[in-house]
């Protein structure tokens, strides 16, 4: 039996197929509870299929009162996800006992059903098309432009016209400010023969996608991974960082330890004098979150199984002259990793 409480979105919606930005979900066994307000509670009913919604000007009092009521004998709860003060007025006086779990509902996610998969597939689809057009738009317009004005046009067409949200606000770097591996717009211009690191992502019926690409800018570029620079050790970078991915990626087992795997790119990295110059970790899952579990770092003892969906994203970040990531997202598939 189950018996846990969340106020995440993403894990409402998960849960009962809507969510909102005032709700309290108890799952107590089978059944779930969905507190709202008024402004919600006509929608929440009729959408919501699997849980009572009951409508509230006083959430934290409703869910108490239904806890005192039923009176579970314990609660599991995201300790990350609740204030103090929230988590003191609704526990206050109660004899359930509160368990907390750091991101427990993303632990009950972590394996994505062929539905999911298929969601987090047809999104990144839909994100390599918007790069595409991207690439179009910096070879033929992108000459000149700052890099505040060419984040501002790759939301453009990541969006397409409020069609789709986005995953997380875009990365767009040019040269140096590449090196800063989640970078903010600046007033550089860009010109032809510059690097320029893309990072962007899109929702598909709330599900993320991410991916990033590395190029040089040029008449007919594109975001392929077959790149060619005139500066030869920046060539020797992105060929190490490509080598590093795709190395990772084809020999990914399920079975292993998310670290084995960061180890992959890792080493690669390192063996070509780079290792100090890799910053972060080689991934991360992802679904309706952005950042979800696993994670691939060097730290983590979890064990890869077969459904896990995450990207690989190794990077070399040279501080003041450039900084090269590639990533794409993969699923656990017949025991190996699978390019989504």
């Amino acid at each position: 039996m189950e018996f846990y409480l969340t106020r995440d979105e993403n894990a409402l919606y998960h849960e009962c197929g809507y969510s909102c930005d005032n709700a309290i979900l108890l799952r107590l066994g089978e059944e779930r509870y969905f507190f709202t307000d008024g402004r919600y509670s006509l929608e929440a009913k009729g959408v919501i299929q699997n849980a009572e919604v009951i409508e509230s000007s006083d959430l934290v009092k409703s869910a108490r009162a239904m806890l005192k009521r039923l009176s579970p004998r314990r609660m599991i709860y995201n300790p990350l996800e609740l204030s103090v003060g929230f988590f003191n007025d609704l526990s206050r006086g109660l004899k359930t006992r509160f368990t907390p779990v750091p991101h427990f509902h993303q632990k009950r996610r972590i394996i994505k059903t062929p539905y999911e998969v298929e969601l987090i597939a047809q999104s990144q689809r839909l994100n390599v098309k918007a790069y595409e057009r991207f690439a179009r738009y910096l070879s033929e317009k992108g000459e000149g432009k700052t890099e505040s004005r060419l984040h501002f046009e790759a939301r453009r067409f990541l969006e397409k016209k409020g069609k789709y949200e986005l995953s997380f606000n875009p990365i767009v770097g040019i040269n140096g400010n590449a090196a800063k591996p989640h970078a903010l717009p600046t007033s550089d211009r860009l010109k032809e023969g510059d690097l320029i690191l893309f990072d962007a992502g899109v929702k598909f019926e709330r599900y993320c996608s991410d991916r990033t690409r590395t190029a040089c800018v040029g008449e007919a570029m594109s975001f392929d991974k077959t790149q060619h620079f005139k500066d030869s050790t920046l060539q020797k970078i992105y060929d190490t960082v490509l080598k590093a991915q795709e190395h990772a990626i084809k020999h990914a087992r399920v079975g292993m330890k998310a670290k084995e795997i960061d180890a992959l790119a890792r080493g690669v990295i390192e063996e070509a004098g780079y290792g100090s110059y890799f910053v972060h970790s080689t991934g991360h899952g992802i679904g309706l979150d952005i950042h979800e579990l696993p994670i691939i770092s060097k730290r983590s003892e979890t064990v890869i199984e077969e459904g896990m969906v995450f990207s690989v994203e190794p990077g070399i970040y040279i501080p003041h002259h450039y900084g090269v990531r590639i990533e794409d997202l993969v699923v656990m598939r017949e025991g190996k990793a699978r390019v989504l």
